[in-house]
């Protein structure tokens, strides 16, 4: 409890620091030439590596997703994820910016697996394909009308994207929070977080970090050429991408130490965790749209003629 309550404070205080960024002057930003030789996300990787997993029993996945754990259950996720962007981008709905980052996410993913980055590529696929169906069921539900069946995180994020409160940045770290901070711990303890021999997926967890940090730049590039021009525009030169950067690492952290909670709390105290879970993404969301207010006639208008 005590480290959850470290990493969740240490996330805050990296989501201030992006905070800084959004308003930083390009006279501020001069300064930080160079800072791309020196500061990195993956310092912190060695701190992260240390943090081993808790002992947790082993528990076979006994879903409906992707049962089999074949490759084709990615290609299949990465079609639907295509079906679903287009009429978001070609109407520049807001949703569009978190549906294509996410589409590049999980097409990472797949040229990860294929190339054998991680140890246990089953596992890997179905955390894939079930966490994406959470998304799927998400969106479906909200655009039903039946906004109070989806998580707090995830009504603040929507209704954000609806009412286009937000900049194209703040729309992609409202919904990672909502994705990341909210549904994944769900996705890991119900996958499993120990294989069948006793060994902990952690490694496989932890090792995708670095996969995302080659994500930024082109997704981030992609989005403002196509959805919004200042998507990529925070005046802190390299200092932006290294900041996401470490705040991913923490939501990663703490979403596996929710699902370490979750997958060893006894019944009796499962609805605290859950509880603290949703709270926790709630107040992330809160702080992301307070930073993030945007006005959305230039972004939209470009969308219209880029999207």
């Amino acid at each position: 409890m005590h480290l959850r309550r470290t990493l969740k404070t240490a996330v805050v205080g990296l989501t201030a620091t992006l905070t800084l960024g959004s308003v930083a002057t390009p006279a501020q930003a001069a300064g930080t030439v160079g800072l791309d030789t020196l500061l990195t996300p993956t310092l912190l990787d060695p701190v992260i590596n240390l943090l081993g997993a808790l002992p947790t029993p082993y528990k076979p996945y006994t879903g409906p997703i992707c049962v089999s754990g074949a490759p084709q259950c990615i290609e299949d996720v990465i079609t639907e994820m295509e079906d679903r962007l287009e009429p978001l981008a070609a109407s520049c709905s807001h949703d569009a910016i978190f549906s294509l980052a996410y589409l590049r996410v999980t097409q990472n993913v797949k040229a990860a697996a294929d190339s054998g980055y991680f140890q246990d590529r089953k596992w890997l696929t179905q955390i894939d394909a079930v966490f994406a169906e959470m998304y799927f069921d998400t969106m479906d539900t909200w655009k039903s009308g039946n906004k109070a069946g989806v998580p707090k995180a995830w009504r603040l994020a929507l209704q954000a994207s609806e009412d286009r409160t937000l900049t194209g940045l703040g729309d992609f770290m409202m919904n990672m929070n909502a994705h990341i901070n909210n549904d994944f711990p769900y996705v890991l303890a119900k996958v499993g977080l120990t294989a069948a021999d006793g060994t902990s997926h952690k490694p496989d967890h932890n090792a995708y970090n670095q996969r995302l940090d080659s994500l930024y730049h082109p997704v981030f590039d992609e989005e403002a050429a196509r959805f919004d021009p200042m998507f990529n525009k925070l005046d802190l030169g390299p200092v932006d991408e290294v900041v996401v950067g470490a705040i991913m690492r923490g939501w990663r952290e703490v979403v596996w130490r929710n699902a370490e909670a979750l997958a060893n709390a006894p019944a009796a105290l499962r609805p605290l965790v859950e509880r603290e879970i949703a709270e926790y993404a709630a107040g992330q969301a809160q702080l992301i749209k307070v930073i993030f207010k945007g006005n959305p006639t230039k972004r939209d208008a470009y969308c219209a003629t880029h999207g």
